[in-house]
């Protein structure tokens, strides 16, 4: 069955035709929920929770236009809801850890040196501590930005907001990620070793 028929039949109330786009669109949105909240577990409730609500809704899809773009709004809206509810800090020994496992695997280059592949794992571990410090919508625009490379414009268009906002929220994610980063900055003399 294709996207279009299996919206067609969601719009007429048929939840099986949901399979299509669970399966089309799952991981992408796992991923990105995760991005967002940190937790995998959270993450996957609240895309699993996001495909219902895409069901509830799916007559109000437009089925002229792609699926997944209003499926991501959904995603980044209840994954931003879901991480200012929690309001905690994210225990991160165990999402690192699972970070961590991958690390092997994202090193592909053999051309690259132990010394290089701790720093760049260093660098990761920063990274993904620092984009847990952020608010949740702050986390949000980055992934947006960064991850799913979205312009300004249809960040705004998504958070249904003026440019601008996007744009203050967006500045200040990346005032205070160069806070939390500066020891990785290559004017950090500390840093050179990752240049």
């Amino acid at each position: 069955m294709e996207e279009r028929e299996a919206i067609a039949r969601l719009q007429k109330g048929d939840i099986s035709a949901l399979d299509v786009p669970v399966r089309e669109y799952q991981v992408q949105a796992v991923r990105l929920a995760y991005l967002i909240i940190g937790d995998r577990h959270l993450a996957e409730d609240v895309v699993q929770a996001a495909f219902l609500r895409a069901f509830e809704r799916s007559r109000q899809f437009d089925t002229e236009r792609p699926f997944w773009p209003w499926f991501r709004r959904i995603v980044v809206n209840d994954a931003v809801k879901a991480a200012t509810r929690s309001r905690q800090h994210i225990p991160l020994r165990s999402e690192s850890d699972e970070v961590g496992s991958l690390i092997p695997q994202l090193c592909t280059d053999p051309d690259t040196s132990p010394e290089e592949t701790a720093g760049a794992a260093e660098l990761r571990q920063a990274v993904w501590t620092a984009l847990q410090q952020l608010s949740p919508a702050q986390r949000a625009v980055v992934v947006q930005r960064y991850y799913l490379g979205m312009s300004e414009a249809e960040m705004a268009d998504l958070r249904e907001c003026a440019p601008g906002t996007v744009k203050a929220l967006l500045h200040s994610a990346r005032q205070r990620l160069r806070t939390l980063l500066g020891r990785f900055s290559p004017t950090n003399p500390a840093a050179k070793r990752l240049e």
